[in-house]
């Protein structure tokens, strides 16, 4: 048995008895005792001193053994060892535990083991975002690097078009693992930027909502907001729709606090955020979703829809420009259904060219038009949306003509293989150029917040024979804040003897003309025209219909 206390370690063997009757035989005895003790150290390579003694009758061998100096210098360098190897070990295992608990809570049974792996780098190397304003003496360099994965480009432009920033060149590479951007930006009066946060900014929009495992599967831009009830809707066309939707809204007590609406090819689509009138809050009584849902289909289909309309009723909102462009895609609004549509359309044409390289494996996509704000989401969108990559691209928008150019391959890896596809990317662009395009006058509209302002406003837009092709709804504390882009029921731009009858009767000093064009051209002479006759009787009878009015005369 081995007891170890300080300076010395005690050894107790139970030993035979040991003759002890004389003292010849007991210093014989001590001897040979001394002697297998040392022998026992030797073979041990034990340098210690000893010394011993009989107890209890002489059967018990008592041995103190005394450590030199250097044992206990090596024993601290033992524990030492000890400790750093398990310190290692400890956080080690701690490093793999958090890891795995991450991985588990994470993990998705729709994603696949390889984009799981992808979203793990991608976590592991966050973008970075640096800001040079020192390069260009015209704009801010800003520059993005990150882990690539498919729809790096598009969540970077959307984050810098919701800062309101204008993207005057960018030069694009994503080819590999790696993706790399830089985009010369300035802001809306094209100054460059002088705030010391941009980057930061950016930075926390790309950051954690973006590559959060979660937030793989959803769509790029979703972001929830439960105060709002979201209502999308798709539809034809046509004089007066707007009205009656917001008409209907109204009647069914609900307050429309947000909306865009764009047209395109006889083809409208919406996305509006509606409170409950009396709560204030978002609307999520299933019975009065369904109420609300099929009361909205009715109107959009009225009695010439050659497709079908559609509704969505949810609780929560989304980015309301992506939500357009993957809408009025899925309603296929770049194929052309008419005449009026094609002889529209070819007024301010843009010029899209898309060739194959060979050599390199990429269709490259060569597009110029007019430039205008937001013109790069609107295409990158498109690109997205049709289940393209961009691996590079250059965009040059420093005057009156936009260029873009990118190297594009299929989702697959592939090139476009036929001229069918050709076609369709084509069109779809143009598309995507047309739907934000300011056909009209702008008219802007601020004034106390309301219940029922909308339907008021666009039944006196409709009952002058006016048509929204565009509109932008805000509402920013107790003050509406609203665009709508106008022009007659035939798309021609509008007399300006009808723009001031609608702003006298709506308010001179709520509703402006926001049109250099129409500011410089002289008034006719000619008296008031107006249409409102011709379309207030229809609406105002589909509106009797529904319940929602109680007379049509």
């Amino acid at each position: 048995m081995l007891r170890y206390v300080p300076t010395k370690l005690f050894v107790q063997l139970k030993s035979h008895h040991y003759p002890t009757n004389s003292r010849h035989a007991a210093q014989h005895t001590q001897t040979i005792t001394r002697f297998r003790i040392q022998r026992l150290l030797l073979t041990n390579s034990l340098d210690f001193d000893f010394d011993f003694d009989f107890e209890q009758d002489n059967t018990v061998l008592l041995i103190r053994l005394t450590p030199p100096p250097h044992f206990y210098a090596s024993l601290t360098r033992i524990y030492n060892s000890f400790l750093c190897f398990f310190s290692f070990f400890f956080f080690f295992l701690l490093h793999l535990f958090v890891l795995f608990f991450v991985a588990m809570d994470c993990w998705s049974p729709s994603l696949t083991v390889d984009e799981e792996f992808e979203k793990l780098v991608i976590r592991m190397n966050p973008p970075r975002v640096t800001v040079d304003n020192a390069t260009s003496r015209k704009a801010t360099l800003i520059k993005v690097d990150s882990a690539n994965k498919r729809g790096s480009l598009l969540e970077v432009v959307q984050v810098l078009t919701d800062l309101d920033l204008i993207i005057r060149r960018a030069y694009i590479a994503s080819d590999g693992e790696w993706f790399m951007d830089v985009f010369h930006v300035t802001d809306q009066r094209g100054d460059k930027l002088s705030e010391v946060d941009v980057a930061e900014r950016i930075q926390q929009q790309l950051g954690p909502r973006e590559y959060s495992f979660r937030s793989l599967t959803r769509s790029v831009g979703v972001q929830a907001a439960l105060e709002h009830t979201t209502i999308e809707l798709t539809g034809r066309d046509r004089p007066g729709l707007l009205s009656e939707v917001f008409a209907v809204l109204t009647d069914l007590k609900c307050n429309v606090v947000a909306a865009e609406v764009w047209t395109h090819n006889s083809r409208m689509a919406s996305v509006v955020y509606i409170t409950d009138e009396a709560t204030g809050s978002s609307i999520d009584n299933p019975e009065r979703l369904t109420k609300i849902k099929q009361l909205l289909l009715y109107v959009l289909k009225g009695d010439r829809d050659k497709r079908t309309a559609n509704t969505a009723v949810s609780v929560g909102s989304t980015h309301k420009e992506r939500r357009l462009h993957q809408m009025m895609y899925a309603d296929r609004d770049y194929d052309m259904i008419d005449a009026k549509s094609r002889s529209t359309s070819d007024r301010c044409k843009p010029l899209v060219t898309v060739e194959n390289c060979a050599d390199k494996g990429y269709t490259v996509v060569n597009l110029r038009c007019p430039d205008r704000p937001k013109l790069l989401f609107d295409t990158v969108c498109t690109l997205t949306d049709m289940q393209y990559v961009v691996y590079h691209a250059t965009v040059i928008a420093e005057g009156p003509e936009a260029y873009q150019e990118y190297y594009i391959r299929h989702i697959d890896g592939c090139p476009i293989s036929s001229e069918a596809e050709r076609q369709r990317v084509i069109h779809c662009l143009e598309a995507a150029i047309k739907r934000r395009a300011s056909e009209g006058i702008r008219l802007e509209l601020c004034s106390e917040d309301r219940v029922g302002l909308l339907s008021d406003v666009t039944r006196i837009f409709r009952e002058n024979g006016l048509s929204v092709t565009r509109a932008e709804v805000t509402t920013r504390g107790s003050q509406a804040v609203n665009a709508f882009y106008v022009t007659d029921t035939s798309g021609n731009p509008v007399k300006s003897e009808i723009i001031e009858a609608v702003r006298k009767e709506i308010g001179l000093t709520i509703l402006h003309v926001k049109d250099d064009a129409y500011s410089k051209s002289p008034p006719h002479e000619s008296g008031r025209f107006s249409l409102g006759t011709l379309f207030k009787s229809r609406s105002e009878k589909f509106l009797y219909n529904l319940g929602l009015i109680k007379s049509c005369s």
